[in-house]
């Protein structure tokens, strides 16, 4: 067999991986001061009309680098942006997955300000996951200044809800990920050792409520039934479940009930976080939760639940793109390795259809907390790794077409 070219190589040869990481670094100032202004503008999830000055800066830097881009309107969101990248009709598809929200509410910038310190940037939304837009369209760009052609078309999303579930953009995600050849999601590195994110737990929610019956805890205390001992019952039963080893956790948050101090409590109620590898252990908790019984005569237990992602598994495409990633940063001359987080991302969505890497964006800390941070030292690098992901050839037997 003939020794292949570098063009047949990709990214994972010396040449390419040198002029994309060497592009990446020429651009990586004006990356930088993108993220900066783009954590400037407060995103919080849950106030939709915050999303519209992020989206218009994602989408001047998209139209920039020669894709088209539509917005939608949200039901519940501030909107999705789709962008895509030139290409005939018919070309096999590629998704770009990211979000534009935050957890932090509008006003955190008065004491948690967006600023550099050395190599770090500090602030809300610089990891989770701001950091990771910018180094997607930093991607873009460079292939487009250096006239690379993916085979694979990308189509970015860009959803302005995925903290609190992906709500507005859930069927599309669904619509467009089978269509796909591979998703990439841009969501930041597990760890600060930078891990991309091979596999994620799923994540599911109950509500268990217990209804018994009420007494004067003084006058007939026998005459009732107490749904908080009951509950208590309930709880042990759900610790049970959980099996560290195997990476099943099974949580009871919050706990409430009851009426007063003097009246045997009539109905109390539980609500429990399920995290499960594995779509085998999502049923089989799911089967030993609704089938609890009560411990008390008269007890009626009332069992709601739902999933809210199902669990991301390490499947043979997703090793494919590992082992795609791990090539080309060899050719980078960088170390990289991967793992599983234990919370969701809209990876979770992407990966029931179609081969998904996640945990491509940025390399930081601190995702939700006061000391979250991107190094940027890490970006050239991040930014070229996946401008050499989007030349990569389909997937045997994957992808659809665009539509």
């Amino acid at each position: 067999m003939a020794e292949m070219t570098d063009l047949e190589r990709g990214a994972a040869s010396e040449e390419v991986a040198a002029r994309l990481l060497g592009a990446a670094e020429r651009i990586q100032p004006h990356a930088t001061r993108f993220l900066q202004g783009l954590a400037e503008v407060e995103t919080p999830s849950d106030e939709p009309a915050t999303q519209g000055a992020a989206l218009d800066m994602i989408v001047g830097a998209a139209a920039a680098a020669g894709m088209s881009c539509k917005r939608f309107n949200g039901r519940r969101s501030g909107g999705t942006l789709i962008a895509r990248w030139p290409a005939p009709t018919g070309t096999p598809i590629q998704l770009l997955v990211g979000h534009c929200d935050t957890v932090w509410p509008v006003g955190t910038l008065e004491t948690m300000p967006v600023r550099l310190d050395g190599h770090l940037m500090h602030g809300p939304g610089v990891f989770d996951m701001k950091g990771g837009i910018t180094q997607m369209l930093s991607a873009l760009t460079l292939l487009g200044e250096l006239g690379l052609e993916p085979a694979v078309r990308p189509v970015m999303l860009i959803n302005s809800d995925e903290e609190i579930g992906t709500h507005d953009t859930y069927s599309t995600l669904q619509r467009l990920a089978p269509l796909a050849d591979r998703a990439f999601v841009l969501e930041p590195s597990l760890a600060p050792d930078g891990r991309l994110k091979t596999a994620r737990k799923g994540v599911a929610q109950y509500k268990i409520t217990v209804h018994g019956k009420a007494a004067h805890a003084g006058l007939n205390p026998e005459e009732g039934i107490s749904a908080i001992l009951e509950l208590s019952y309930v709880v042990q039963q759900l610790h049970a479940l959980n099996d560290p080893a195997s990476g099943v956790t099974v949580n009871v948050g919050t706990i409430d009930g009851g009426m007063r101090p003097n009246v045997v409590a009539p109905m109390s109620t539980a609500y429990v976080d399920v995290r499960v590898p594995t779509h085998e252990d999502s049923r089989r908790i799911d089967e030993a939760l609704r089938a609890m019984h009560p411990t008390q005569e008269g007890v009626r237990l009332e069992i709601d639940g739902t999933e809210g992602r199902a669990p991301m598994e390490y499947t043979p495409g997703g090793r494919r793109l590992w082992e795609a990633a791990s090539r080309i940063a060899t050719a980078m001359d960088f170390d990289l390795d991967h793992g599983r987080a234990g919370g969701g991302s809209d990876g979770n969505i992407t990966s029931q259809f179609t081969p998904t890497l996640d945990g491509l964006g940025s390399v930081g800390d601190g995702a939700h907390s006061a000391h979250e941070h991107v190094d940027l030292r890490h970006m050239p690098q991040r930014t070229a790794l996946l401008a050499g992901l989007l030349l990569e050839p389909t997937l045997d037997g994957g992808g659809g077409e665009d539509k």
